[in-house]
């Protein structure tokens, strides 16, 4: 029954995200979270334009909060916008720039397309990024483009969990054209990862120094201690 209400949840924020997803086109939509709270449901758009997802007056706002309540039976959805901090970081803007860009300028400039995100993703510090677009481009058989930059983990958790990806579709004549996007953030911390940490050199002489130092006094102490004993007990012979 716990398992069943988890991935009820699950996929009712998944059909949220798409829903406005589907609205909020060409406006830079990153991502959107579904939270609960006393006074209903609170709704977390992340985006790169927030002034134009609530449009004037708040009307976009307020046309989304009518939908949320019909589709998906919200009592009181509370729509938030939240904006990215690093748009070239984002996977999901990034593809939505290539789609924009491919839709605007045509296949014929896709090579220049996807470099020029590339080295926009790497400039913003990112560790690794593969952007793939696959259709009829530039010809009228369907191929598969790859470009790749940086270092990008392909198995393990980390490429699970770690590394944030991105699909998008773009619209041209010759057909749809699928793009996707890989990321490796800069913040990301790898297993394998390895630290080495720097001793200060005096701290170590100092002790050193003072481990010596008590040695020596010990020495010190010893010896006085045996020749007290000596000196007892030829006193002790010289009396009998």
């Amino acid at each position: 029954m716990i398992e069943r209400k988890f991935v009820k949840e699950n996929k009712k924020e998944y059909l949220v995200e798409e829903f406005i997803r589907e609205n909020l086109k060409g406006i830079g939509h990153s991502m959107t979270k579904v939270k609960k709270n006393p006074l209903g449901e609170k709704i977390i758009v992340y985006s790169s334009r927030p002034g134009l997802v609530v449009g004037r007056g708040g009307s976009n706002i307020k046309k989304l909060t009518k939908q949320l309540k019909s589709e998906f039976q919200f009592e009181n959805p509370q729509i938030e916008i939240a904006e990215v901090e690093n748009l070239n970081l984002d996977p999901q803007i990034v593809a939505e720039r290539i789609a924009n860009s491919l839709e605007r300028f045509g296949s014929k400039k896709f090579k220049g397309i996807m470099h020029k995100t590339m080295t926009d993703v790497m400039m913003a510090g990112a560790k690794g990024v593969e952007i793939l677009l696959s259709g009829k481009i530039p010809s009228s058989r369907a191929k598969t483009w790859r470009v790749y930059q940086g270092y990008l983990k392909k198995c393990g958790d980390v490429a699970v969990s770690g590394v944030k990806s991105a699909k998008m579709q773009a619209l041209l004549k010759t057909g749809i054209i699928g793009i996707k996007v890989k990321i490796m953030p800069p913040d990301l911390v790898l297993p394998d990862t390895v630290t080495i940490i720097d001793f200060a050199e005096k701290p170590i002489i100092e002790e050193i120094n003072q481990v010596e130092n008590v040695k020596a006094e010990d020495l010190k102490k010893s010896s006085e201690d045996i020749e007290t004993d000596n000196a007892e007990v030829k006193n002790e012979e010289s009396e009998e």
